[in-house]
């Protein structure tokens, strides 16, 4: 949703002229509360209301409308936050939103290697609030000497000035916590070999920025916050507190201003310091409670994890089992805590078709199903020994095994209803017709091409496959009366034709 009046990038001018158009100079979380607010008019001029709005800021995940809610108020507010949670719960993913949500136009000094904004150069009141870098206090200082600048004397019109797309090493920079991250990761030092070479202290050339420099004016994702050491972690507060960052082997400090967005697993949340974790915004963002949530998160993927066709009772049942393992196993178990994760619910329809894949079948069973439950599941035990591992997978399949044919019986019973409901009108002749006309066609290869070449046949099972293959589409290479037989297979498997209380989606089993 860009805004029309955007600068198209690469666009020059000086700060004369930005001066003279009244451009504004905006904080990062400034810039960010404008864009927030600027589209969520606009959804709203759609016709949208609040909650939907909100909810279509972030097209990539699935979470609760409430997390939704917290995360608009916190970045409306100004405020950094921290996304914690359990491991595979969408934490990246809503902070990589944010990301995709931030405003990327930007007007920069061209050749500022942290982006200064022009204005910064010319203006005493702006450069008061958002002080220029030291390389750019000598490149417009009277002849270079830094103690001489003053923004008020400066030619507007000898500053020139770029608009730029913010992006990875500009105004974006990711950090993935770990031990082995040190100070100098964020801060970034003077290379003073580069110096030597160069002889020109206000080239930018000098500089190598760290993360904290290279997401100035911008947005900085610290994934694991809770991983990095504890000296690593002043740094970043630092910068929270002052907007600054000093480079290592450097005697001044640049700008490093930035919304700044971070995570950490329920398991590292202690070790973030009291006065990091005060500068941060705590949201807690968990696995969905309703099924259709996690529905949606399978079908967000679909198509970009697994190319193949699943029948959607398997689908639905594969979620169902992940669901109740959340319910009745905790996850603050490290040795199994990602079990229950998003990752495991996306990796479970995929395991299923390249299980039947490998077996030569086009269209997975039930079984293959519990094959592809127990392979996702077990994938994400952690092994510490052998011994452990060997327990835990063990545990992993007694669970799938308990829960499977539940899952399986409520899956199809839904499916059945609804086609019932919606399409049979609740018509019990029809319903036998249908189910009659199925059975006659599911295991009669014979009967199966027959009715292939003969459209008068079957008109009943006819329309429950259009219904499959709209429902479904399960693409080119498998036609939908094919589909629509192993669907009705798995009703006659486990719903039974009949209806009770199944159609209720999100009752937990």
């Amino acid at each position: 949703m860009p805004n029309s009046k955007e600068p198209s990038p690469g666009t020059r001018s000086s700060a004369a002229e930005l001066r003279a158009a009244q451009e504004p100079v905006e904080s990062p979380g400034e810039a960010f509360r404008s864009e927030v607010l600027r589209r969520l008019a606009a959804l709203r001029a759609q016709g949208l209301d609040r909650t939907a709005a909100i909810r279509a800021l972030f097209p990539h995940t699935v979470l609760p409308e409430s997390t939704y809610e917290d995360v608009v108020a916190a970045i409306v507010s100004g405020a950094h936050v921290l996304f914690f949670g359990p491991s595979g719960a969408g934490k990246t993913s809503l902070a990589k939103d944010l990301w995709d949500l931030y405003p990327k136009g930007a007007w920069v000094v061209e050749g500022c290697p942290v982006l200064d904004h022009p204005l910064s150069i010319v203006d005493p009141a702006v450069a008061e609030r958002f002080p220029p870098c030291p390389i750019c206090t000598r490149r417009f200082a009277p002849g270079g000497d830094a103690s001489l600048f003053d923004p008020a004397r400066v030619d507007p019109t000898k500053v020139p000035g770029q608009y730029i797309r913010l992006r990875e090493g500009f105004g974006f920079a990711r950090l993935q916590g770990s031990s082995e991250v040190f100070p100098d990761h964020l801060t970034g030092n003077i290379n003073l070999r580069k110096l030597e070479e160069i002889g020109d202290p206000m080239s930018p050339l000098v500089l190598e920025p760290g993360k904290l420099l290279q997401a100035n004016r911008g947005f900085l994702l610290v994934d694991e916050i809770g991983k990095l050491p504890l000296g690593t972690q002043n740094v970043l507060l630092q910068a929270l507190q002052e907007g600054t960052v000093t480079p290592a082997k450097s005697r001044e400090s640049f700008p490093g201003s930035f919304v700044a967005v971070g995570t950490s697993n329920l398991s590292d949340l202690d070790n973030i310091n009291d006065p990091l974790s005060d500068r941060l915004t705590s949201l807690h963002v968990g696995y969905n409670e309703r099924h259709a949530d996690n529905r949606r998160i399978v079908a967000l993927a679909r198509g970009t994890e697994f190319r193949g066709w699943v029948p959607e009772i398997l689908v639905d049942a594969g979620v169902r089992v992940i669901e109740a393992w959340r319910l009745r196993v905790g996850d603050d178990n490290p040795d199994i805590g990602e079990v229950g994760s998003n990752r495991t619910l996306l990796d479970v329809a995929a395991r299923t078709d390249a299980i039947a894949l490998l077996a030569g079948r086009s269209i997975p069973s039930s079984a293959d199903l519990r094959a592809g439950l127990v392979h996702a599941m077990r994938g994400r035990l952690r092994a510490r020994s052998g011994e452990s591992f060997r327990q835990n997978e063990k545990r992993v399949t007694e669970f799938v095994d308990q829960y499977l044919a539940p899952s399986l019986k409520r899956s199809s019973g839904v499916y059945w209803c609804r086609y019932f409901r919606e399409v049979l009108h609740e018509s019990s002749s029809d319903a036998e017709a249908l189910v009659g006309e199925g059975r006659r066609l599911k295991d009669d290869a014979a009967v199966i091409a027959e009715a292939a070449t003969n459209l008068a046949l079957f008109p009943r099972f006819r329309s429950f496959a259009r219904y499959v293959g709209e429902r479904e589409r399960p693409g080119d290479e498998i036609a939908p009366f094919e589909a629509a037989l192993s669907v009705f297979r798995l009703l006659e498997e486990h719903s039974l034709f009949s209806c009770g209380d199944e159609d209720d989606d999100d009752a937990p089993l």
